[in-house]
Protein backbone atom coordinates (compact mmCIF):
# COMPACT_ATOMS: atom_id res chain seq x y z
CA UNK A 1 0.00 0.00 0.00
CA UNK A 2 2.76 2.03 0.63
CA UNK A 3 4.52 1.44 -2.44
CA UNK A 4 0.64 2.51 -4.44
CA UNK A 5 0.64 5.67 -1.95
CA UNK A 6 4.20 6.87 -3.60
CA UNK A 7 3.08 6.33 -7.08
CA UNK A 8 -0.17 8.90 -6.02
CA UNK A 9 2.34 11.62 -4.46
CA UNK A 10 4.59 11.77 -7.55
CA UNK A 11 1.32 11.86 -10.32
CA UNK A 12 0.03 14.60 -8.02
CA UNK A 13 2.81 16.84 -8.36
CA UNK A 14 4.45 15.89 -11.58
CA UNK A 15 1.27 15.92 -14.47
CA UNK A 16 3.34 15.47 -17.00
CA UNK A 17 0.40 15.30 -19.51
CA UNK A 18 -0.70 18.98 -18.34
CA UNK A 19 0.99 22.74 -18.26
CA UNK A 20 2.79 23.35 -15.32
CA UNK A 21 0.87 27.16 -15.20
CA UNK A 22 3.44 28.43 -12.16
CA UNK A 23 6.71 27.42 -14.27
CA UNK A 24 8.97 30.01 -16.55
CA UNK A 25 8.91 29.10 -20.45
CA UNK A 26 10.43 26.35 -21.43
CA UNK A 27 13.67 26.75 -23.73
CA UNK A 28 12.06 25.98 -26.94
CA UNK A 29 9.35 28.01 -26.57
CA UNK A 30 11.63 31.05 -25.89
CA UNK A 31 13.96 30.46 -28.71
CA UNK A 32 11.06 29.86 -31.09
CA UNK A 33 9.08 33.32 -29.61
CA UNK A 34 12.81 35.24 -30.58
CA UNK A 35 13.20 33.67 -33.79
CA UNK A 36 10.00 34.90 -34.61
CA UNK A 37 10.45 38.49 -33.54
CA UNK A 38 13.88 38.95 -35.44
CA UNK A 39 12.12 37.02 -37.89
CA UNK A 40 9.38 39.80 -38.19
CA UNK A 41 11.92 42.84 -37.27
CA UNK A 42 14.08 42.11 -40.70
CA UNK A 43 11.00 41.30 -42.97
CA UNK A 44 9.17 44.57 -42.04
CA UNK A 45 9.71 47.59 -44.10
CA UNK A 46 11.57 50.83 -42.19
CA UNK A 47 13.09 48.37 -39.58
CA UNK A 48 16.78 47.55 -39.28
CA UNK A 49 17.40 43.95 -40.02
CA UNK A 50 20.45 44.47 -37.16
CA UNK A 51 18.36 43.23 -33.83
CA UNK A 52 20.14 42.58 -30.42
CA UNK A 53 20.28 38.57 -29.99
CA UNK A 54 20.90 39.64 -26.13
CA UNK A 55 16.96 38.84 -25.41
CA UNK A 56 17.36 35.11 -26.70
CA UNK A 57 20.88 33.94 -25.11
CA UNK A 58 20.03 30.91 -22.91
CA UNK A 59 19.59 32.37 -18.75
CA UNK A 60 22.25 31.35 -16.30
CA UNK A 61 20.14 30.58 -13.80
CA UNK A 62 18.36 26.78 -13.60
CA UNK A 63 14.90 27.53 -14.80
CA UNK A 64 13.21 24.99 -12.70
CA UNK A 65 14.61 26.88 -9.69
CA UNK A 66 12.94 30.64 -10.53
CA UNK A 67 9.65 30.97 -9.34
CA UNK A 68 10.09 28.80 -5.92
CA UNK A 69 11.02 25.21 -8.43
CA UNK A 70 13.41 24.04 -5.70
CA UNK A 71 10.63 23.11 -3.52
CA UNK A 72 9.43 20.74 -5.49
CA UNK A 73 12.90 18.99 -6.02
CA UNK A 74 13.31 18.83 -2.46
CA UNK A 75 10.14 17.01 -2.03
CA UNK A 76 10.66 14.56 -4.53
CA UNK A 77 14.13 13.65 -3.67
CA UNK A 78 12.40 12.94 0.12
CA UNK A 79 10.19 10.54 -1.83
CA UNK A 80 12.82 9.09 -3.99
CA UNK A 81 14.47 8.02 -0.77
CA UNK A 82 11.84 6.74 0.98
CA UNK A 83 10.75 4.22 -2.11
CA UNK A 84 14.80 3.06 -2.44
CA UNK A 85 14.26 2.01 1.07
CA UNK A 86 10.38 0.31 -0.08
CA UNK A 87 12.34 -1.74 -3.04
CA UNK A 88 15.10 -2.54 -0.65
CA UNK A 89 12.54 -4.23 1.63
CA UNK A 90 10.30 -5.41 -0.54
CA UNK A 91 12.82 -6.86 -3.26
CA UNK A 92 15.82 -7.89 -1.80
CA UNK A 93 18.05 -5.37 -3.96
CA UNK A 94 17.57 -1.75 -5.32
CA UNK A 95 15.97 -2.03 -8.74
CA UNK A 96 18.16 0.48 -10.14
CA UNK A 97 21.56 -2.00 -9.70
CA UNK A 98 19.39 -4.72 -11.90
CA UNK A 99 18.78 -3.00 -14.84
CA UNK A 100 17.48 -4.95 -17.82
CA UNK A 101 19.82 -2.62 -20.64
CA UNK A 102 23.41 -1.56 -19.86
CA UNK A 103 24.55 0.34 -22.29
CA UNK A 104 28.11 1.24 -21.13
CA UNK A 105 30.81 -1.07 -19.28
CA UNK A 106 30.83 -4.48 -18.36
CA UNK A 107 27.69 -6.09 -17.65
CA UNK A 108 26.01 -6.19 -14.72
CA UNK A 109 25.79 -9.64 -12.36
CA UNK A 110 22.78 -10.50 -11.11
CA UNK A 111 22.52 -9.90 -7.51
CA UNK A 112 23.38 -12.39 -4.38
CA UNK A 113 20.53 -15.11 -4.24
CA UNK A 114 18.69 -14.07 -7.26
CA UNK A 115 16.96 -16.69 -8.75
CA UNK A 116 16.01 -16.88 -12.32
CA UNK A 117 12.85 -19.58 -13.13
CA UNK A 118 12.47 -18.73 -16.69
CA UNK A 119 13.03 -21.75 -19.07
CA UNK A 120 13.72 -22.43 -22.69
CA UNK A 121 10.43 -23.26 -24.42
CA UNK A 122 11.75 -23.46 -28.02
CA UNK A 123 14.62 -23.28 -29.60
CA UNK A 124 16.05 -23.70 -33.27
CA UNK A 125 19.51 -24.24 -34.22
CA UNK A 126 20.99 -25.40 -37.50
CA UNK A 127 19.85 -28.89 -38.97
CA UNK A 128 22.57 -31.18 -39.97
CA UNK A 129 22.21 -32.01 -43.72
CA UNK A 130 21.80 -35.41 -43.35
CA UNK A 131 19.11 -34.62 -41.49
CA UNK A 132 17.41 -32.42 -42.93
CA UNK A 133 17.28 -34.14 -46.25
CA UNK A 134 14.11 -36.53 -45.14
CA UNK A 135 13.43 -39.77 -47.54
CA UNK A 136 10.56 -40.07 -49.55
CA UNK A 137 8.87 -43.00 -50.41
CA UNK A 138 6.33 -42.50 -53.38
CA UNK A 139 2.69 -44.38 -52.72
CA UNK A 140 2.58 -45.56 -56.45
CA UNK A 141 5.07 -47.55 -59.11
CA UNK A 142 7.74 -46.13 -60.81
CA UNK A 143 6.60 -48.07 -63.67
CA UNK A 144 4.01 -51.36 -64.39
CA UNK A 145 4.84 -54.32 -66.82
CA UNK A 146 2.43 -56.14 -68.49
CA UNK A 147 2.43 -60.02 -67.19
CA UNK A 148 -0.27 -61.79 -69.32
CA UNK A 149 -0.44 -65.84 -68.59
CA UNK A 150 1.60 -65.49 -65.30
CA UNK A 151 0.78 -68.68 -63.76
CA UNK A 152 -0.93 -67.77 -59.79
CA UNK A 153 0.86 -70.34 -57.52
CA UNK A 154 2.42 -69.30 -54.37
CA UNK A 155 4.73 -72.11 -54.22
CA UNK A 156 6.24 -71.20 -57.59
CA UNK A 157 9.62 -68.05 -58.14
CA UNK A 158 9.02 -66.70 -61.01
CA UNK A 159 10.90 -63.51 -61.05
CA UNK A 160 14.87 -62.60 -61.25
CA UNK A 161 16.64 -59.46 -61.22
CA UNK A 162 20.25 -59.70 -62.83
CA UNK A 163 23.61 -58.08 -62.04
CA UNK A 164 23.52 -56.57 -65.21
CA UNK A 165 19.85 -55.21 -65.35
CA UNK A 166 18.00 -57.45 -66.90
CA UNK A 167 14.46 -58.46 -64.67
CA UNK A 168 13.88 -62.52 -65.95
CA UNK A 169 9.75 -63.46 -65.59
CA UNK A 170 8.16 -66.39 -66.50
CA UNK A 171 5.19 -66.40 -68.27
CA UNK A 172 3.18 -69.51 -68.34
CA UNK A 173 5.89 -72.03 -70.72
CA UNK A 174 7.70 -68.62 -71.49
CA UNK A 175 10.69 -66.61 -70.62
CA UNK A 176 10.54 -63.23 -71.08
CA UNK A 177 13.79 -60.51 -70.57
CA UNK A 178 12.86 -57.28 -69.27
CA UNK A 179 16.49 -54.25 -70.35
CA UNK A 180 15.93 -52.58 -67.42
CA UNK A 181 18.16 -49.76 -69.17
CA UNK A 182 16.98 -49.69 -72.85
CA UNK A 183 13.40 -50.84 -72.03
CA UNK A 184 13.23 -53.23 -74.48
CA UNK A 185 11.86 -56.71 -74.18
CA UNK A 186 13.13 -59.74 -75.09
CA UNK A 187 11.56 -63.42 -75.68
CA UNK A 188 14.18 -65.82 -74.11
CA UNK A 189 12.85 -69.43 -74.45
CA UNK A 190 9.81 -70.98 -74.66
CA UNK A 191 9.03 -74.61 -73.82
CA UNK A 192 7.87 -77.16 -76.80
CA UNK A 193 5.14 -78.51 -75.15
CA UNK A 194 2.06 -76.43 -74.04
CA UNK A 195 1.12 -78.31 -71.17
CA UNK A 196 4.48 -77.58 -69.25
CA UNK A 197 5.43 -74.49 -67.53
CA UNK A 198 8.08 -72.65 -65.98
CA UNK A 199 8.48 -72.99 -62.26
CA UNK A 200 11.53 -70.90 -61.30
CA UNK A 201 14.23 -68.66 -62.43
CA UNK A 202 17.79 -67.65 -61.28
CA UNK A 203 20.58 -65.50 -62.57
CA UNK A 204 24.42 -66.44 -61.54
CA UNK A 205 26.23 -63.90 -59.40
CA UNK A 206 27.59 -62.05 -62.89
CA UNK A 207 24.27 -62.03 -64.53
CA UNK A 208 25.25 -63.92 -68.20
CA UNK A 209 23.56 -67.42 -67.15
CA UNK A 210 20.13 -68.22 -66.14
CA UNK A 211 19.17 -71.46 -64.75
CA UNK A 212 15.45 -72.21 -65.52
CA UNK A 213 13.61 -74.69 -63.39
CA UNK A 214 10.11 -76.79 -65.62
CA UNK A 215 7.65 -78.64 -64.83
CA UNK A 216 9.33 -82.03 -66.37
CA UNK A 217 11.61 -82.12 -63.16
CA UNK A 218 14.67 -80.52 -65.46
CA UNK A 219 17.25 -77.22 -64.77
CA UNK A 220 17.90 -75.49 -68.09
CA UNK A 221 21.03 -73.51 -68.35
CA UNK A 222 20.88 -70.52 -70.96
CA UNK A 223 23.58 -68.50 -72.18
CA UNK A 224 21.18 -64.78 -72.26
CA UNK A 225 23.62 -62.89 -74.50
CA UNK A 226 23.33 -65.39 -77.12
CA UNK A 227 19.95 -66.62 -76.77
CA UNK A 228 21.60 -70.34 -76.81
CA UNK A 229 20.20 -73.27 -74.37
CA UNK A 230 23.63 -74.47 -72.88
CA UNK A 231 22.36 -77.40 -70.93
CA UNK A 232 19.14 -79.26 -69.84
CA UNK A 233 20.34 -81.52 -66.58
CA UNK A 234 17.34 -84.05 -65.47
CA UNK A 235 17.78 -85.59 -61.87
CA UNK A 236 14.51 -84.77 -60.47
CA UNK A 237 11.29 -86.79 -60.11
CA UNK A 238 8.78 -83.69 -59.63
CA UNK A 239 8.24 -80.21 -60.78
CA UNK A 240 11.55 -77.90 -59.99
CA UNK A 241 9.95 -74.79 -58.40
CA UNK A 242 13.19 -72.98 -56.87
CA UNK A 243 16.34 -72.50 -57.71
CA UNK A 244 19.85 -70.76 -55.67
CA UNK A 245 23.61 -70.16 -57.35
CA UNK A 246 26.59 -70.66 -55.68
CA UNK A 247 29.69 -70.12 -58.36
CA UNK A 248 29.71 -72.93 -60.55
CA UNK A 249 27.30 -74.65 -58.47
CA UNK A 250 23.53 -74.27 -58.92
CA UNK A 251 20.98 -76.01 -56.12
CA UNK A 252 17.36 -76.80 -56.91
CA UNK A 253 14.32 -77.48 -54.68
CA UNK A 254 11.63 -80.32 -55.91
CA UNK A 255 8.43 -80.91 -55.13
CA UNK A 256 9.30 -84.40 -53.71
CA UNK A 257 11.25 -82.50 -51.12
CA UNK A 258 14.61 -82.96 -52.47
CA UNK A 259 17.22 -80.46 -52.76
CA UNK A 260 19.75 -81.77 -55.65
CA UNK A 261 23.08 -79.94 -56.06
CA UNK A 262 24.65 -79.47 -59.82
CA UNK A 263 27.86 -78.73 -60.95
CA UNK A 264 27.38 -76.99 -64.49
CA UNK A 265 31.24 -77.34 -64.96
CA UNK A 266 31.05 -80.95 -65.43
CA UNK A 267 29.32 -83.82 -67.96
CA UNK A 268 28.30 -85.10 -64.05
CA UNK A 269 26.43 -82.75 -63.27
CA UNK A 270 24.64 -84.19 -60.09
CA UNK A 271 27.09 -84.38 -57.09
CA UNK A 272 24.53 -83.90 -54.33
CA UNK A 273 21.21 -84.48 -52.44
CA UNK A 274 19.29 -83.06 -49.49
CA UNK A 275 16.16 -84.87 -48.07
CA UNK A 276 15.16 -83.19 -44.95
CA UNK A 277 11.84 -81.90 -46.35
CA UNK A 278 8.79 -84.09 -46.45
CA UNK A 279 6.91 -81.71 -48.88
CA UNK A 280 8.07 -79.39 -51.72
CA UNK A 281 10.77 -77.14 -51.54
CA UNK A 282 9.38 -73.81 -52.47
CA UNK A 283 12.23 -71.60 -51.28
CA UNK A 284 16.41 -72.01 -51.38
CA UNK A 285 18.66 -69.74 -50.77
CA UNK A 286 22.66 -69.21 -51.14
CA UNK A 287 24.30 -66.66 -48.28
CA UNK A 288 26.22 -64.43 -50.19
CA UNK A 289 29.74 -65.50 -48.40
CA UNK A 290 28.65 -69.16 -49.91
CA UNK A 291 28.26 -70.61 -46.31
CA UNK A 292 25.46 -71.88 -46.26
CA UNK A 293 22.14 -72.68 -47.70
CA UNK A 294 18.79 -71.84 -46.49
CA UNK A 295 15.98 -74.06 -47.68
CA UNK A 296 12.15 -73.87 -46.45
CA UNK A 297 9.33 -76.08 -47.93
CA UNK A 298 5.55 -76.64 -47.02
CA UNK A 299 6.28 -78.65 -44.45
CA UNK A 300 7.29 -75.75 -42.05
CA UNK A 301 10.07 -76.00 -41.85
CA UNK A 302 13.52 -73.85 -42.39
CA UNK A 303 17.10 -75.79 -42.99
CA UNK A 304 20.35 -74.54 -43.07
CA UNK A 305 23.23 -76.54 -44.64
CA UNK A 306 26.44 -76.27 -45.02
CA UNK A 307 29.15 -75.92 -48.07
CA UNK A 308 31.59 -78.41 -47.35
CA UNK A 309 34.72 -78.21 -47.46
CA UNK A 310 36.50 -78.93 -51.39
CA UNK A 311 33.50 -77.44 -52.81
CA UNK A 312 31.15 -80.24 -52.89
CA UNK A 313 27.70 -79.22 -51.86
CA UNK A 314 27.13 -81.67 -48.84
CA UNK A 315 24.97 -84.15 -47.80
CA UNK A 316 22.30 -84.99 -45.14
CA UNK A 317 24.55 -85.44 -42.45
CA UNK A 318 25.52 -81.78 -41.86
CA UNK A 319 22.05 -80.17 -41.49
CA UNK A 320 23.50 -77.57 -38.93
CA UNK A 321 19.77 -75.89 -38.44
CA UNK A 322 16.52 -77.64 -38.60
CA UNK A 323 13.72 -74.63 -37.25
CA UNK A 324 10.33 -75.95 -37.52
CA UNK A 325 8.78 -72.57 -35.04
CA UNK A 326 6.26 -71.35 -38.63
CA UNK A 327 3.19 -72.92 -38.85
CA UNK A 328 2.94 -72.23 -42.50
CA UNK A 329 4.31 -72.82 -45.74
CA UNK A 330 7.93 -70.88 -45.70
CA UNK A 331 8.73 -69.67 -49.22
CA UNK A 332 10.14 -66.44 -48.71
CA UNK A 333 14.00 -66.81 -47.42
CA UNK A 334 16.42 -63.64 -47.41
CA UNK A 335 19.77 -63.21 -46.15
CA UNK A 336 21.23 -60.11 -44.90
CA UNK A 337 23.79 -58.37 -47.04
CA UNK A 338 25.72 -56.88 -43.85
CA UNK A 339 24.92 -59.47 -41.60
CA UNK A 340 25.91 -62.93 -43.22
CA UNK A 341 24.51 -65.07 -40.22
CA UNK A 342 21.53 -63.46 -40.42
CA UNK A 343 18.51 -64.83 -42.16
CA UNK A 344 15.07 -63.82 -42.56
CA UNK A 345 12.02 -65.94 -43.08
CA UNK A 346 8.54 -65.60 -43.85
CA UNK A 347 5.53 -68.20 -43.23
CA UNK A 348 2.41 -68.23 -45.23
CA UNK A 349 -1.04 -67.83 -44.81
CA UNK A 350 -1.69 -70.33 -41.62
CA UNK A 351 1.50 -68.65 -39.79
CA UNK A 352 2.28 -64.69 -41.25
CA UNK A 353 4.92 -64.55 -39.28
CA UNK A 354 8.66 -62.73 -40.42
CA UNK A 355 11.20 -64.78 -37.82
CA UNK A 356 15.24 -63.32 -37.77
CA UNK A 357 17.28 -66.21 -37.04
CA UNK A 358 21.04 -66.17 -36.10
CA UNK A 359 22.38 -68.94 -37.61
CA UNK A 360 25.56 -69.04 -35.45
CA UNK A 361 23.75 -69.57 -32.53
CA UNK A 362 20.40 -71.26 -33.66
CA UNK A 363 18.05 -68.80 -31.93
CA UNK A 364 15.22 -66.86 -33.01
CA UNK A 365 15.98 -63.14 -32.49
CA UNK A 366 12.99 -61.63 -33.05
CA UNK A 367 9.34 -62.40 -34.73
CA UNK A 368 6.68 -60.49 -36.19
CA UNK A 369 2.97 -61.09 -36.87
CA UNK A 370 2.57 -59.26 -40.36
CA UNK A 371 -1.36 -60.37 -40.40
CA UNK A 372 -0.83 -61.18 -43.98
CA UNK A 373 0.78 -64.35 -45.97
CA UNK A 374 4.61 -63.98 -46.74
CA UNK A 375 5.84 -64.94 -50.32
CA UNK A 376 9.15 -63.22 -49.91
CA UNK A 377 11.20 -61.39 -48.41
CA UNK A 378 14.73 -59.51 -49.66
CA UNK A 379 17.08 -57.14 -47.60
CA UNK A 380 17.23 -53.55 -49.23
CA UNK A 381 20.72 -52.40 -47.69
CA UNK A 382 20.75 -49.07 -48.92
CA UNK A 383 18.89 -48.11 -45.79
CA UNK A 384 19.18 -51.09 -44.11
CA UNK A 385 15.65 -52.49 -43.99
CA UNK A 386 13.33 -55.52 -45.34
CA UNK A 387 10.94 -55.73 -47.73
CA UNK A 388 7.87 -58.24 -47.73
CA UNK A 389 5.39 -59.33 -50.20
CA UNK A 390 2.27 -60.36 -48.77
CA UNK A 391 -0.87 -62.66 -50.52
CA UNK A 392 -3.94 -62.78 -48.62
CA UNK A 393 -5.65 -60.90 -46.68
CA UNK A 394 -2.89 -57.88 -47.93
CA UNK A 395 -1.85 -58.02 -50.94
CA UNK A 396 0.80 -55.77 -50.42
CA UNK A 397 4.40 -54.41 -50.02
CA UNK A 398 5.98 -53.66 -46.92
CA UNK A 399 9.05 -51.98 -46.00
CA UNK A 400 10.62 -52.65 -42.34
CA UNK A 401 13.25 -51.03 -40.72
CA UNK A 402 15.98 -53.44 -39.36
CA UNK A 403 15.90 -54.76 -37.18
CA UNK A 404 13.32 -53.01 -34.94
CA UNK A 405 11.15 -54.50 -37.92
CA UNK A 406 9.37 -51.06 -37.01
CA UNK A 407 6.91 -50.64 -40.77
CA UNK A 408 8.54 -47.83 -42.66
CA UNK A 409 5.90 -47.90 -45.76
CA UNK A 410 3.03 -49.87 -47.24
CA UNK A 411 3.46 -50.06 -51.15
CA UNK A 412 -0.55 -51.14 -52.25
CA UNK A 413 -1.91 -50.96 -55.73
CA UNK A 414 -2.11 -54.82 -56.79
CA UNK A 415 -5.23 -55.94 -57.10
CA UNK A 416 -4.40 -59.82 -56.31
CA UNK A 417 -1.93 -61.46 -54.10
CA UNK A 418 1.95 -60.53 -54.36
CA UNK A 419 3.73 -63.59 -55.63
CA UNK A 420 7.07 -62.36 -55.26
CA UNK A 421 9.36 -59.90 -55.16
CA UNK A 422 13.41 -58.94 -56.12
CA UNK A 423 15.84 -56.16 -56.18
CA UNK A 424 17.27 -54.24 -58.58
CA UNK A 425 21.53 -54.43 -59.32
CA UNK A 426 21.79 -50.73 -58.10
CA UNK A 427 19.12 -52.11 -54.60
CA UNK A 428 16.92 -48.59 -55.35
CA UNK A 429 14.35 -50.63 -56.98
CA UNK A 430 11.90 -53.59 -55.95
CA UNK A 431 10.04 -55.16 -58.75
CA UNK A 432 6.88 -57.56 -57.23
CA UNK A 433 4.70 -59.55 -59.38
CA UNK A 434 1.24 -60.06 -58.68
CA UNK A 435 -1.66 -62.52 -59.56
CA UNK A 436 -3.30 -59.77 -61.00
CA UNK A 437 -0.89 -59.80 -64.23
CA UNK A 438 1.19 -57.03 -63.49
CA UNK A 439 4.95 -56.48 -62.98
CA UNK A 440 5.00 -53.41 -60.54
CA UNK A 441 8.64 -51.37 -59.89
CA UNK A 442 9.00 -49.44 -56.62
CA UNK A 443 11.62 -46.71 -56.75
CA UNK A 444 12.02 -46.70 -52.66
CA UNK A 445 15.25 -47.16 -52.09
CA UNK A 446 17.63 -44.31 -54.27
CA UNK A 447 20.50 -43.58 -52.02
CA UNK A 448 22.28 -40.08 -51.28
CA UNK A 449 24.02 -39.01 -54.50
CA UNK A 450 27.61 -38.50 -52.68
CA UNK A 451 27.45 -41.91 -50.57
CA UNK A 452 26.21 -43.79 -54.20
CA UNK A 453 29.64 -42.28 -55.50
CA UNK A 454 31.49 -43.68 -52.33
CA UNK A 455 29.70 -46.93 -52.73
CA UNK A 456 30.77 -47.12 -56.14
CA UNK A 457 34.35 -46.35 -55.52
CA UNK A 458 34.25 -49.19 -53.21
CA UNK A 459 33.34 -51.59 -55.26
CA UNK A 460 35.97 -53.62 -57.57
CA UNK A 461 35.15 -55.90 -60.75
CA UNK A 462 35.38 -59.70 -60.27
CA UNK A 463 36.53 -61.92 -62.90
CA UNK A 464 33.61 -64.37 -64.06
CA UNK A 465 34.80 -67.75 -62.79
CA UNK A 466 31.81 -69.39 -64.29
CA UNK A 467 32.14 -67.50 -67.43
CA UNK A 468 35.57 -69.35 -68.57
CA UNK A 469 34.59 -72.87 -67.45
CA UNK A 470 31.01 -73.66 -68.18
CA UNK A 471 30.64 -75.77 -71.10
Amino acid sequence: MAQFGFENDIHSILKLDMPITNAPMARWQRKASSSNTSALSGLSPGKSANVSLSSSKTPKTNPIQDGGGHKHISYISKLCNKHLTWSVSLNGYNVEDAKILHLGGKPLNAPEGYQNNLKVLYTHTATPASIKKSRYISSTPDRILDAPDLRNDFYLNLLDWSSRNFLAVALHNSVYLWDATQGDILLLMKMEREEDYICSLSWTKEGSYLAVGTSDCKVQLWDVENQKRLRSMASHTARVGSLSWNDHVVSSGSRSGHIHHHDVRVADHHIGTLTAHAQEVCGLKWSPDGRYLASGGNDNLVCIWPRAQGGSAGNDSQLIRCWSEHQGAVKALAWCPWQPNILASGGGTSDRHIRIWNVNSGSCISSLDTQSQISSLVFAPNYKELVSAHGYAHNNVVVWKYPSLSKVAELNGHDDRVLSLTLSPDCSTVATVAADETIRLWKSFEMDPIKKKAKERMVKSTSSVIHQSIR
